[in-house]
Formats: structure tokens, C-alpha cells, sequence
């Protein structure tokens, strides 16, 4: 069953937000996976946490969680929903954008539904909860998206997805600077391929990118709980970007400062992508 929490009687967009327990947490895409794993860390930090994604009702996970929180159905490609959403929420101290889906495959093998799904979700998705609800974090705020380490080193295959999450990188950093006089910082987090409810959502265009993509989200050692602990650490310092892991870190630190060196082994996976089909 759904739990609805009161409303706090707190104002709007001019109240500062508060940095200890008892601040009001809202995710995206909260039912399963990071957005999930968010979720508990928040809680067990005694925030408020309003959990949305395009369930009807709760699922079983959200349903067994501890602590102050509730439930409402979110789909992120709605317009209807964000008005909604702002109109029922007062104020935020923290707005974490994270539903995504994944896309693999080459640009020949990937169609045009599939671009406009994943945009509409991946980028549109996050722009429209920006819009609704940054109104309503107040000074010491914080604005979170869920990009990846695709986001800033763009491996071959993975072009839909790799475009959108570059694309919530820049659109993180842009609101850092838009919201920073405001008092309200920014973050983007980044990790590599980790064990989320990910693969489910590929689309299906390209089956043997889609089982590579498959293999890397599975086979990793890191878990949702693991980058969930880890970005909110990094969300709660102001990072603007986060690489929760060291292989992205490694990986976003190569491209910055070994640029050619970088590109020319993007390339060599390339040619042996290429080779095996």
C-alpha cells in the first residue's frame, strides 16, 4: 500500500535547507536498483525520502523499507506527472534525478524509436524534474542527476546511450553554475558498469551489444548499495562530478590528462569490436 506523508508547512524555494536529519529527499526511478539503494541510504540518515517511479503501487522492495517515506507513482516522460508532483511538494532539500534506461548497439543497428525513447527518458526526463521541482530546493539544497562514466569517456556500441548521459554531464555542470548563487550545488554521478536493474531496459536493437552490455552489468563486483554509499558521500561534499569507483575515476582522469594516448585505445576497441561483428 502506498504511505503518504504530510506535507511540511515549510516554504518554498527561499527556505534554507537543512544539512542535518529530517531533510526531504525525492528520487527518480526509486523502486529498484540505485534509485532503491539512494533510498536506504537517505532513510538511514533519518531524511524524508519520497520514492517515484512508474508503478501504480509500491513494489515488495519499497513496501519492506524502514524509516519516514512515501510512494507515488512518477513517470518521468510526463509533463502531467512533474506538474503534479510540483504542485503537491512544498520544498525539497534534496532532488535526486535518476531514472534511466540503456540503449546498446552500433549507430546502423540502433533505431530512431529507440533514440527517442532513451532521450526522452535519459535527458528529457531529468530536464523536466529540473524545471518542476529545483524551484523548490532552498539555499544548502543539492540537485542530483545519474549520469555514468559513459558520460565522459564514450566507449564504441553505446552511442544512444553514451550521447544522453554526456548530455546530463553538461546539463549538471550548466545548473551547478545557474544554481550555485542561489546557494543550491549541483552533483553528477558517474560509475562504471555496476549490478542495477539496468539490462532489463536495453532495447533489443542490437543482440550481441546487448549481451555485452549485459555481461559488464552482471560481472562487476560492485553493487547498487556500493555506488549508492559512495555518491552520497560524494553528493554531501558538493562534488559536482562523482566517480563512486576507481575504474571510472582511472578512466575520466586518462581522457583529461593522456588525451591522445586515450583516444588511440578507444579506437583499438573499435577495430576489435569491429572484427568480431
Amino acid at each position: 500500500m502506498t504511505r503518504f506523508l504530510p506535507r511540511r508547512s515549510a516554504g518554498l524555494s527561499g527556505q534554507a535547507a537543512s544539512d542535518g536529519p529530517g531533510r526531504r529527499v525525492l528520487i527518480t526511478g526509486a523502486a529498484s536498483g540505485l534509485g532503491l539503494a539512494l533510498a536506504r541510504e537517505y532513510l538511514a540518515l533519518g531524511d524524508e525520502v519520497i520514492l517515484t517511479d512508474v508503478h501504480a503501487d509500491p513494489p515488495a522492495a519499497v513496501q519492506g523499507l524502514p524509516g519516514r517515506w512515501s510512494y507515488r507513482r512518477l513517470d518521468v516522460t510526463s509533463d502531467a506527472d512533474w506538474a503534479a508532483a510540483a504542485q503537491d511538494i512544498d520544498s525539497l532539500d534534496i532532488l535526486v534525478n535518476n531514472a534511466g534506461i540503456a540503449v546498446g548497439g552500433s549507430l546502423e543497428t540502433t533505431s530512431m524509436e529507440s533514440w527517442q525513447r532513451i532521450v526522452d527518458i535519459n535527458l528529457l526526463g531529468v530536464v523536466r524534474g529540473c524545471r518542476a521541482l529545483a524551484p523548490k530546493l532552498g539555499r544548502g539544497g543539492r540537485l542530483v542527476i545519474t549520469a555514468s562514466a559513459a558520460g565522459l569517456v564514450h566507449a564504441p556500441k553505446m552511442g544512444a546511450y553514451n550521447a544522453t548521459k554526456a548530455a546530463a554531464v553538461a546539463l549538471g555542470e550548466t545548473l551547478d553554475a545557474e544554481l550555485r548563487p542561489r546557494g543550491v550545488s549541483t552533483s553528477v554521478i558517474c560509475p562504471q558498469f555496476f549490478r542495477s536493474g539496468l539490462a532489463e531496459s536495453l532495447s533489443g536493437d542490437d543482440p550481441k551489444a546487448d549481451e555485452m552490455a549485459r555481461k559488464l552489468l552482471t560481472r562487476t563486483r560492485l553493487t547498487s548499495e556500493i555506488i549508492a554509499r559512495r555518491s552520497v558521500r560524494g553528493i554531501e561534499a558538493r562534488r559536482v562530478v562523482i566517480t563512486p569507483d576507481a575504474l571510472a575515476t582511472f578512466f575520466w582522469y586518462s581522457k583529461r590528462f593522456s588525451r591522445v594516448p586515450f583516444l588511440g585505445s578507444t579506437r583499438l576497441i573499435g577495430r576489435a569490436v569491429a572484427r568480431q561483428g
